[in-house]
């Protein structure tokens, strides 16, 4: 889905926002989960970030909202999102001084 545009609400490949993002990622996977950054928050749980794994969620605290963004991780302190209104869907890099700095937490869903 990289590429694809930033729409707030969205979770189709016609436009995303962060939460729709990792909702239709896991659908596609036969996961049905909820919409919003708080839903998925609660029913998922905290990990390491030194223990993340492809599909883990990483939550950022952006404009002063505790975990207001989330994002997929995709393994070598990679992940993807969907950022903002005007941007795509694009890969970022743990590394970046701005993710490191907004880091909240990640979280992982229990599927079995």
């Amino acid at each position: 889905m990289v590429g694809k545009p930033y729409r707030y609400g969205g979770n189709t490949p016609d436009g995303f926002d962060c939460s729709g993002l990792v909702q239709y990622s896991y659908r596609r996977v036969g996961v049905k989960l909820p919409h919003g950054t708080q839903s998925l928050r609660r029913i998922s749980h905290p990990v390491a970030r030194n223990n993340l794994r492809r599909g883990d969620l990483i939550f950022f605290t952006q404009e002063g909202k505790k975990s207001s963004h989330v994002a997929l991780y995709i393994g070598d302190d990679r992940f993807v999102h969907a950022p903002s209104s005007g941007k795509n869907v694009h890969i970022a890099d743990f590394n970046d001084r701005y993710w490191r700095r907004h880091f909240s937490e990640a979280r992982r869903f229990d599927l079995d």
